[in-house]
């Protein structure tokens, strides 16, 4: 199987993350906790590389960060513009 980047990047929500996680003054360990609490497991570490485009964001995980980070899976997808 062979994995493509899109505009270099390995995903298309990082910014978008990084953005809104910023707005509402998170940390990436406290987002990392949030995402915890709500079921994926995941590190400081993955949220930097989310951010930076340099990880795949699965979709379930697009799912947990739309509802922990309040904004809406189109929003981090680049399909609407409001946050």
């Amino acid at each position: 199987m062979k994995i493509y980047d899109y505009g270099g990047q390995k995903n298309i929500s990082g910014d978008r993350i990084h953005r809104a996680r910023t707005a509402k003054r998170i940390s990436q360990e406290a987002l990392a906790a949030r995402m915890q609490v709500n079921g994926v497991l995941i590190e400081r570490e993955a949220i930097s590389k989310i951010e930076t485009g340099d990880r795949f964001v699965t979709d379930y995980e697009l799912l947990v960060f739309s509802r922990v980070l309040g904004v809406s899976l189109e929003w981090l997808t680049g399909k609407d513009e409001n946050i």
